[in-house]
């Protein structure tokens, strides 16, 4: 219950955040991820296997962990639509030799179709049968607008799955 709770005052901070300048703070992009691949591992099927590697190293970034939190819980719930059956998850975050933050969420889904890879971030876009698509578009305006980063379909095969990536 206690959980819960928490669970409840972070997703009303976080909807009291957008809209309005976040308050960015130093932060380790490691916990933020972990913490968000730990909430998701439990609310997943057991089909699907959610795997994140943070390396050992810490991962300094200026960021509203309430916010980023939630555009990696977003990019792992869509990888477990895009999941039918038996599936991967993995993040995977480090550092590139130009200093930035990478984090990239891949899946062994359904992939996205080349002709829709340019529309995955616009409003409004979906491909499933419920919903309306708002998750991806306000992810990245979270991450680009708030968080100065990018983040975008670094590969995709039908059939075979995608990965996104977010740079810091």
């Amino acid at each position: 219950l206690n959980k819960d709770v928490t669970r409840l005052g972070s997703i009303a901070s976080r909807f009291s955040k957008i809209g309005s300048k976040p308050q960015m703070e130093q932060a380790d992009m490691r916990d933020i991820i972990l913490g968000a691949t730990d909430y998701m591992a439990t609310r997943i099927s057991g089909r699907i296997a959610l795997r994140a590697d943070a390396g050992e190293q810490p991962l300094p970034v200026r960021a509203c962990p309430p916010l980023f939190a939630w555009v990696m819980e977003n990019l792992i719930k869509n990888a477990v639509d895009a999941i039918s059956g038996d599936g991967t998850i993995s993040v995977t975050a480090g550092c590139d030799g130009a200093r930035r933050i990478f984090i990239e969420v891949a899946d062994t889904g359904k992939g996205i179709e080349r002709k829709n890879i340019k529309n995955v971030f616009r409003p409004g876009f979906t491909t499933k049968k419920r919903g309306w698509g708002p998750g991806r578009s306000l992810a990245k305006r979270l991450v680009e607008e708030y968080h100065s980063g990018s983040i975008y379909v670094l590969r995709s095969e039908v059939g075979k799955g995608t990965t996104f990536r977010i740079e810091v």
